[in-house]
């Protein structure tokens, strides 16, 4: 403890294992609880040393009042470590200058006051003696003959408090430990990814019913389209040989026919393993032609990391210690009771731990060699903690470009604890969180409660998630989803279908009915778009108001806001000018009708403050969705019918300045 006790430093991760996360371009709130005895008034500094070693100071200022919370917003612009720590010092000046001015007006201690101010000046004039304006002042506060109201006047002169500004007569200066934070490359934090399946993008079927699978070169060709919508990642679930033995047919049957193609996740096979491309897609040349497409499209591959195997996979007979074998004898397949997935063997980590390691590392090194700089990686909550700290450790000291999206629909403490240890992304509960109450708490979390080292990627739906509420709300609860996922985290994504409003499930499950895991499936999105039936104009339009708001593309920055209506979500975000290259600030207002399938009417109550506006002043709005202006307030009637357009996304027309 220092002799000013400097506390709760953040961001920081829990018990401090691993260096807090950020990524470039994003503000990070800097805080720490700094207090003394008594009354004197402190000054608190954060220096910030960048990865070159090169270090800023920043003041610090109290958040509210009585808490002795501090705090500073620093833009993290460069990839790599920074380096930060918390200094405090007694302000002798501001201490002097607030007893001053309440006891010099009152006749109290008078000229115990002054004697010493003038000291405190002459400490300022020692540190800068070239100093014009603090050696006037030192003169005119130390000349007798004056009354002590003009002597203390000097006090108040702006120009001496911009000097002492600059050099501060501090004492007691303590510093903190220091800690480090973590920045890695934008799309580490903030992006919109599109899933499809690259099997059916371009797959046939013919008269008899047989299919004809899809390719790399037919799916490329779509890429276009997807980039179109304003997604900057493509993600490709397993790519690899899909096994025979046990193979589920469609909705996840145990008895397929000779044209069923297979989970893409029940990985091996006679053509080889989790370094292998299954031959229907085409060949490694072929890939490599597809991320070359998606790149001159402005599209970053995203590979599926699955690390299991069907029973046909290599290693089971080469490496059969890497699975669990049952007392009969027999391999243990996969379960999460009462589902079972015979087509799949999981790995035992504990068996050969070594080897396991040595492999799964030359895997993922071999798709970094061709390409691939993100992973999302399957059930990882499955897998030891200890191993995905080893492996992500290993990749990123060598690949430092390299993300890893962690799919983790899991308790919390694994699920906070993969990203605490590495993972760049994760799945989250969103998928899940509906009502109001639900969707405060969430995306409080989110934003403040463990943003030091959770990212989280709001998907709208995947291949085996098709919620109640998306089954039941029709178009309006597929716009409410997109659009709170698209403005709530600066990552989110789609599932290919998404855009065309599939919402059969099979019934009894949360899973769409002829689940593309199992089969082929042909779309017509464009046919869809040319008759109204399509999504992926609102899509387009979410994705391009991410594009032009800053503070969409950041994390840390959500407040929630109330409404009368239990059905009203409302929340905002902002960006401080100082921190957007057109030096103006940037706020966007969302309030969602959550009910899909009613309108609504209710009074909004705002806290303008917290997007930078004066609180007492009404301001002009914009909805980016209708192109409608509002004039508001601290309070304001809306009305969102979820049949014409179930949530404003609001851009605050800001002042200059602001």
């Amino acid at each position: 403890m220092g002799r000013i006790p400097i506390r709760e430093l953040a961001p920081q991760q829990p018990d401090n294992n691993w260096p807090a996360k950020a990524f470039v371009g994003e503000v990070v709130p800097f805080q720490a609880t700094v207090f003394k005895e008594g009354h004197d008034i402190l000054g608190v500094d954060l220096l910030l040393s960048t990865p070159e070693g090169v270090q800023s100071k920043h003041r610090m200022h109290e958040v509210g009042v009585g808490f002795d919370r501090w705090e500073v917003e620093v833009l993290l612009d460069v990839q790599g470590t920074w380096v930060y720590s918390v200094q405090a010092w007694n302000d002798d000046w501001a201490t002097w200058l607030h007893n001053a001015d309440i006891k010099i007006p009152a006749g109290i201690d008078v000229t115990l006051m002054l004697l010493m101010g003038t000291g405190l000046l002459a400490r300022a004039v020692k540190a800068d003696p070239t100093n014009k304006i603090l050696k006037d002042a030192a003169k005119v506060m130390g000349t007798k003959s004056l009354s002590p109201a003009a002597r203390f006047e000097v006090a108040l002169d702006p120009r001496v408090t911009a000097e002492i500004e600059k050099k501060p007569l501090a004492s007691l200066t303590t510093l903190s430990l220091p800690l480090e934070v973590r920045v890695e490359r934008t799309r580490a934090g903030a992006g919109s990814w599109y899933e499809f399946f690259p099997r059916s993008e371009g797959a046939r079927q013919g008269k008899d019913g047989s299919w004809t699978s899809g390719t790399f070169r037919t799916a490329a060709r779509r890429l276009p389209n997807v980039a179109g919508m304003g997604f900057d990642v493509i993600y490709l679930p397993p790519i690899h040989p899909i096994g025979v033995s046990f193979r589920k047919g469609p909705n996840n049957t145990l008895n397929p026919g000779p044209q069923d193609p297979g989970s893409p996740w029940a990985i091996g096979s006679n053509d080889g393993g989790h370094d292998a491309i299954h031959p229907d897609l085409g060949t490694v040349e072929d890939f490599e032609a597809f991320v070359d497409t998606a790149k001159k499209n402005g599209l970053e591959v995203a590979l599926d990391l699955a690390l299991q195997c069907s029973p046909d996979h290599p290693w089971v007979v080469e490496h059969p210690e890497w699975f669990t074998t049952l007392p009969d004898g027999s391999i243990a397949y996969a379960e999460n009771p009462p589902k079972k997935y015979q087509d799949i063997y999981p790995i035992n980590f504990d068996n050969d731990p070594i080897g396991i390691r040595t492999e799964v590392l030359r895997i993922v090194k071999y798709w970094i060699g061709l390409g691939v700089n993100i992973f999302r990686v399957d059930n990882p909550h499955t897998k030891p903690l200890q191993f995905w700290e080893w492996m992500l450790h290993q990749v990123n000291s060598e690949f430092p470009d390299v993300v890893f999206l962690a799919e983790a629909f899991t308790r919390p403490a694994m699920m906070y604890s993969l990203g605490q240890a590495g993972f760049q992304q994760s799945y989250s509960y969103f998928t899940w969180r509906n009502t109001k109450v639900e969707l405060e708490e969430f995306f409080t979390e989110i934003s403040h409660e463990h943003s030091a080292y959770f990212r989280p990627n709001l998907f709208v739906n995947t291949p085996d998630i098709l919620t109640e509420f998306l089954q039941f709300g029709g178009p309006p609860a597929y716009k409410i989803r997109a659009a709170l996922a698209a403005t709530a985290s600066p990552s989110w994504g789609v599932y290919a279908g998404y855009e065309l409003f599939e919402n059969v499930a099979r019934p009894g499950s949360e899973e769409n009915i002829d689940n593309e895991k199992y089969q082929y499936k042909a779309r017509d999105f464009g046919a869809a778009e040319a008759a109204g039936k399509s999504l992926a104009p609102y899509i387009t339009q979410l994705n391009k108001i991410r594009a032009e708001h800053p503070a969409l593309r950041q994390l840390r920055n959500l407040d929630i806001h109330w409404s009368d209506d239990e059905s009203i979500l409302v929340y905002s975000k902002y960006l401080d000018g100082s921190f957007t290259r057109s030096g103006r600030g940037d706020a966007i207002i969302v309030v969602a009708n959550l009910d899909p399938h009613s309108a609504r009417e209710t009074t909004v109550y705002l806290d303008p403050t917290r997007f930078g506006v004066d609180p007492d002043e009404p301001f002009e709005v914009t909805d980016l969705i209708t192109r409608q202006k509002f004039t508001w307030g601290q309070q304001n009637f809306v009305r969102l019918d979820a049949f014409v357009e179930p949530v404003h996304i609001l851009r605050v027309e800001l002042p200059r300045g602001k």
